[in-house]
């Protein structure tokens, strides 16, 4: 059965890394693995996206940069006219390579800040100096001209920081905020399970930034929580620096959790291996065995998992169930079921407006 493809597809082209971050969704090493696809193969890859017709191409790891075919696969994929963009952690980046990558078609580059000081950062990634060397590779992006975002994860630690890590990226020319809701997936299991926000505390979040983002002239989303659209909607959000209809670029906006869903996100591991999400790490094949998008058509997971009249418990019988569906990767890692309600969310079928309607200012004075 014929299926439409995802918009986004991310691609981890190497689980080398030279950080160690504590939420590591790849549970990337210091070594390239060694069953990872060849550059030919990266490059079949890139023939079958191309013809499948997705919206956009996110080439991660790992870090990227640690492969040294990385500008090659670039090059191919901007040749094949698929829209390309890298998620790094910013270290290895100079202005010589900003001036590469633009080269090489790469469109932007979100680069992970993950704290408002160099303690709070450095202690997450793992690496003393790591803050100062991602602002020197955001600085070398600007003087590339190479557009870039601040991608930053949203957790205990850095729940008073919202406001001064917003106010960096704004300062640093940021053309958008992109703040993970932290699910303890990969190497977060881990090393830092207990950071995951509690309801209240995820609830008093995404209500801040929901407001924040009437003054705040650039976009902000919030990957993992999908609940947050709503709270635009609910608290009806009028952005002041730009249209309102932007605002559905924000993930989930309108249609619930993404993974494997037609014109949401597939990813696909350094080894081939497809999963639905970064967050729901269900494996649904490997394209050395099978083409992506048989995999997308074909998959008994992804066919289950498209169909939100099975979704259990209270994001079952959630009236957002559409339109939100809860965090399938944070309810499979919590519950072993992809299909059981979130366990992240605040609403539930009978207080879900009166909880979108609650005050911001509870957030704040809690702490």
């Amino acid at each position: 059965m014929q299926v439409r493809p995802p918009f986004m597809v991310s691609y981890s082209i190497t689980q080398k890394c030279n950080l160690k971050c504590k939420h590591c969704y790849s549970e990337s090493v210091d070594e390239a693995a060694p069953d990872e696809l060849s550059t030919e193969e990266a490059f079949q890859l890139m023939d079958g996206l191309s013809k499948w017709g997705i919206g956009l191409l996110v080439i991660d790891g790992g870090e990227p940069l640690c492969r040294g075919d990385f500008l090659d696969v670039v090059k191919y994929a901007s040749s094949k006219r698929i829209r390309t963009t890298i998620g790094s952690n910013g270290t290895l980046i100079d202005e010589a390579m900003a001036r590469k990558m633009l080269d090489a078609g790469v469109r932007s580059v979100a680069i992970s800040v993950d704290g408002a000081d160099a303690q709070t950062h450095d202690s997450f990634r793992g690496m003393s100096g790591a803050f100062e060397q991602a602002l020197k590779g955001v600085e070398a992006c600007r003087n590339a001209g190479l557009p870039f975002q601040f991608n930053m994860v949203i957790r205990k630690e850095t729940l008073l920081q919202l406001e001064d890590m917003l106010r960096l990226a704004l300062d640093y020319g940021a053309s958008a905020a992109e703040l993970f809701d932290l699910v303890a997936a990969g190497r977060a299991k881990q090393e830092c399970r207990e950071q995951a926000l509690s309801l209240d505390e995820r609830e008093g979040a995404m209500e801040w930034l929901a407001q924040s983002q009437e003054d705040c002239p650039i976009v902000i989303r919030v990957p993992a929580c999908p609940m947050y659209p709503l709270v635009l909607q609910q608290k009806q959000i009028q952005p002041r620096h730009f249209p309102r209809e932007m605002l559905q670029r924000v993930p989930y906006y309108g249609r619930g959790c993404a993974a494997g869903m037609p014109m949401g996100y597939v990813m696909v591991r350094s080894n081939g291996d497809v999963n639905p999400c970064m967050l729901l790490q269900v494996k649904l094949g490997n394209i050395r065995e099978q083409s992506i998008i048989s995999i997308w058509e074909n998959s008994p997971v992804l066919a289950k998992l498209r169909q939100r009249e099975l979704l259990k418990g209270e994001c079952g019988n959630c009236s957002y169930k559409g339109t939100c569906s809860g965090c399938r990767g944070r309810a499979y890692e919590e519950t072993g079921d992809m299909m059981a309600a979130d366990p992240g969310c605040w609403l539930t079928p009978s207080t879900s407006k009166e909880s979108i309607a609650r005050s911001t200012i509870d957030f704040f004075c809690g702490f």
